[in-house]
């Protein structure tokens, strides 16, 4: 987890778990362009199976994109917390969603080791970006609006979730979170076209 901030401002950058895990489940059962705005597939690609017979007696696909949607909803607005709880083998907490109970039930643990690996992966990359102090350009963005708006400037905080996704670019999912491909921070210019507007709207 980095966290960059100023007098009146704060934003914090990491990965997330439950949204790992999600993200595992959606790319496995093809569920391309879920989610509200929908990101991209996973990078590495998970493999794609076929969940028709998995899902024939719960609603089939459209009831797990269904179901998928909401949970991806909850988990971004609860981040960083895994809500509802995610208990194996039979993970009660999802009775209400059949199908996406069911998607977990099968694949669970294939879903967490991706998970885990990619969090690895992660905290090697942050160490990186701590070494080359790459996160600083999040700091100028801020300045620069702030010299530009003056003392009218708003006080905020903003969470930036990173995600191992296959194209480098940032959604602005709710008022004060940003889901963003972990690798859009190599690329300066770009990290400050998706960046720039967010923090415009904030400050």
């Amino acid at each position: 987890m980095h966290h960059t901030g100023g007098p009146g401002w704060r934003i914090t950058m990491d990965t997330s778990g439950p949204l790992l895990l999600a993200l595992y489940l959606k790319d496995h059962a093809g569920l391309t362009g879920a989610g509200m705005p929908p990101v991209a597939p996973a990078q590495p690609r998970v493999r794609e199976a076929d969940h028709h017979q998995l899902m024939q007696h719960v609603g089939g696909l459209p009831a797990l994109r269904r179901e998928w949607e909401a949970w991806w909803q909850h988990l971004i607005e609860n981040h960083p917390e895994m809500s509802p709880a995610v208990e194996p083998p039979e993970f009660p907490a999802f009775g209400t969603t059949p199908a996406l109970q069911r998607s977990l039930q099968a694949h669970f643990g294939a879903a967490l080791t991706w998970a885990r690996e990619r969090r690895a992966e992660y905290e090697r990359l942050e160490k990186e970006r701590e070494a080359s102090d790459a996160t600083s350009v999040l700091r100028e963005i801020v300045e620069e609006r702030q010299l530009e708006v003056g003392p009218s400037a708003r006080d905020f905080a903003l969470t930036i979730i990173e995600l191992p996704l296959s194209e480098d670019r940032a959604w602005l999912v709710n008022a004060d979170k940003v889901i963003m491909s972990q690798g859009l921070l190599e690329d300066r210019e770009a990290f400050r076209s998706y960046l720039t507007p967010v923090v415009e709207i904030l400050v």
